[in-house]
């Protein structure tokens, strides 16, 4: 399952959920305030491989800012 990220526009708070793919655009609860007034940001992630094939061990390219 993915972590989604999301943030609470009562409270600003960013929390992570782990969710089904199925679930990430369902309504979210703050664990801060309770409210479901929240938004999905928008995350980074990685995939396994060869690192040289990227050109680092982070997965992202050089150069790319």
């Amino acid at each position: 399952m993915p972590l989604y990220e999301y943030r609470c526009l009562i409270c600003d708070e960013t929390f992570e959920l782990l969710r089904r793919v199925e679930e990430a655009d369902e309504e979210a609860v703050c664990p801060r305030c309770g409210s479901e007034q929240t938004e999905r940001q928008l995350s980074l992630f990685s995939s396994s491989g060869s690192p040289s094939a990227r050109g680092c061990s982070t997965g992202f390219r050089r150069g790319f800012t």
